[in-house]
């Protein structure tokens, strides 16, 4: 799922349970509720004037044309504002909150205590380049029609103005010596982006008739892909010859993450057992379903040959948009899970910007978005530039199988389908702002399995339907191998070079995917939140079978996750159980 690349907020959404005790669509209220709300909405004010294009993302146009300031002085505002806030949410009595109400308190809470962390622990605006070198994005104003085109291009124009002051702060804030990995990819991310403003922009706005309009975004245009690239210049020029490997997080930062982002308490070395016992499980599952396609071959060999069933480049894309339309109705036709709209989502190729931190994503309008609708389904192509050797591995991830199984993460019943429960369901303002990186990723993955073990795919011919699970089963030991490389990059030194060989060790996939996840590793410690939210929702599913009894049903569960927005899982664990007993089991 696409975010904006420099926000990384504690994500949580409640609503209302199946569950009579647990009914959060009780209209009651606390005696505290509204000194809280008024709090609350300062507090989303402060964010998205510090984070304007979130604002954007969400939908609120009152936000169009903005950019933060990232200087010292003001990541020192933001960082008092952010302790002022602390302070006031926990003096707050929550046991004067109504229970929706305490949820919210919930979310502001654990995402002041998270930015923070962010800012002061991390320092990820002294440390990590990458947050600077994306976010001159403009792709929105042409992707979605939520204004008229004269009224998008007047925002690019004010976006690009601010490229120069945005990042001479970037050169005063950032730290003299920073991680290799980080400086990398902030050129490549830099690049691309100077890339699409010099080319992809330039086409799309190639019909406008307005001439004074036009004129003055080419003089701006020009002079903010010179500050991007001049940005790129310094980064090679000034910080590659005083890089450092000093990447880690560490095992304490690595503590709050999983507190403050999930209300996950268990040590990473236990997830990271957890991790490895899945790799374990996950990688006898590959070998049955390979034993089943040739027997005669070792899984890995006839993994290989699958992975050679795959479109060109030139029908990447096509091939995609050609099966998507069969998984959608296979999820209504199966009850899977109920469909809230007949609004399709549209595939495309990945913009040139997020190519290099990103192989297939899903990029929704936010939920307060209300004229440009249109969902985008992103598949990053094959570089003309890549050795053949190179292509041909990227193309083997994109084999027919596996491709469906990321149509299923990004969109049915995945990311986009989760996406329009949760925009149907009616939710506070706090909750449609924030959202859980191990619920919505975690997610996703968990419908790659739950759609296999629903029969998808198997239409008689056992070899194909093990060529599904194969794929499926591939997918998953990436995200396993993501959760043990995460933990052992931060907390046990792990390099690029070694994560790079654990990835192509157990995922089975060449040296140019493998690096990229491994590279990924060293700025996202949170891709390990796939496996760790699919494991929880595979747990929380299992105890909600046992409640329910005859009455549950496949559907009735997903709709009821669904449809309870996309807190963290342990949350969701208080909404659909009824036994407190099992809320602390989240795995």
């Amino acid at each position: 799922m696409k975010k904006p690349l420099i926000f990384s907020f504690t994500l949580l959404f409640v609503l209302f349970s199946c569950n009579k005790k647990q009914d959060n669509t009780d209209a009651s209220s606390g005696s505290g509720d509204e000194a809280f709300l008024k709090l609350s909405e300062k507090y989303i004010t402060e964010s998205l004037q510090w984070s304007p294009q979130l604002g954007v993302y969400l939908g609120l146009h009152e936000y169009d044309g903005k950019l933060g300031h990232y200087s010292k002085s003001d990541l020192d505002k933001r960082t008092a504002s952010l302790k002022k806030f602390d302070q006031e949410l926990t003096a707050i009595d929550s046991s004067a909150l109504s229970k929706k109400t305490y949820y919210d308190w919930k979310i502001l809470k654990s995402n002041a205590k998270s930015e923070l962390y962010s800012i002061e622990d991390l320092k990820v605006y002294h440390k990590n380049p990458m947050v600077y070198a994306g976010v001159i994005d403009v792709n929105i104003y042409i992707q979605r029609n939520f204004a008229p085109i004269e009224q998008q291009i007047k925002s690019i124009i004010a976006i690009e103005k601010e490229a120069p002051r945005l990042f001479k702060e970037a050169k005063e804030t950032l730290q003299d010596s920073l991680a290799l990995p980080h400086i990398n990819l902030a050129i490549n991310i830099a690049r691309g982006s100077a890339s699409f403003l010099g080319n992809d922009l330039l086409i799309a706005l190639k019909g406008v008739k307005n001439d004074s309009l036009m004129k003055a975004f080419n003089e701006t245009n020009k002079k903010a892909i010179a500050a991007i690239n001049d940005y790129a210049s310094y980064l090679e020029k000034e910080k590659l010859p005083k890089a450092n490997n000093k990447y880690a997080i560490g095992v304490e930062n690595y503590k709050k993450m999983l507190l403050y982002q999930e209300e996950i308490k268990l040590s990473p070395d236990a997830i990271l057992a957890i991790g490895l016992q899945e790799l374990k499980k996950e990688q006898q599952s590959f070998n049955n379903a390979a034993k089943i396609i040739n027997p005669n071959k070792k899984p890995v060999d006839v993994y290989n040959d699958m992975q050679k069933e795959h479109p060109t480049a030139a029908d990447l894309i096509p091939h995609a948009r050609k099966n998507i339309e069969a998984i959608r109705q296979y999820v209504i036709d199966h009850k899977i899970t109920t469909m809230p709209s007949d609004v399709r989502v549209k595939i495309q190729e990945t913009p040139a910007y997020a190519r290099a931190t990103s192989t297939a994503s899903m990029d929704s309008p936010g939920p307060f978005e209300t004229k440009a609708t249109q969902a985008f389904y992103y598949i990053t192509p094959v570089d003309p530039k890549w050795t053949p050797q190179q292509q041909e591995e990227w193309l083997a991830q994109f084999n027919y199988y596996t491709t469906d199984i990321v149509s299923i993460h990004e969109a049915y019943p995945g990311h986009y389908t989760q996406f329009l429960h949760s925009n149907a369901a009616k939710t506070s303002k706090i909750q449609k702002v924030f959202m859980s990186y191990a619920y919505v990723e975690g997610w996703a993955h968990y419908t790659e399995k739950m759609m296999i073990d629903a029969g998808y795919g198997n239409t008689g011919d056992p070899v194909k339907a093990a060529k599904y699970r194969l794929a499926q089963s591939g997918d998953a030991l990436l995200r396993i191998c993501r959760l043990c490389v995460s933990i052992k990059t931060h907390c046990h030194g792990m390099t690029v070079d070694e994560a790079t060989k654990f990835f192509m060790d157990n995922w089975y996939q060449g040296d140019k995917p493998s690096r990229q996840e491994a590279m990924r590793g060293t700025y996202d410690p949170g891709y390990l939140f796939y496996t760790l939210g699919k494991l929880q929702i595979l747990k929380l599913r299992e105890d909600y079978k046992k409640q329910e009894g005859s009455n549950y049903s496949l559907q009735k569960f997903n709709d009821a996750m669904l449809d309870n927005g996309t807190p963290p899982i342990r949350i969701l664990r208080e909404i659909l159980l009824k036994d407190e007993k099992t809320w602390g089991a989240i795995l």
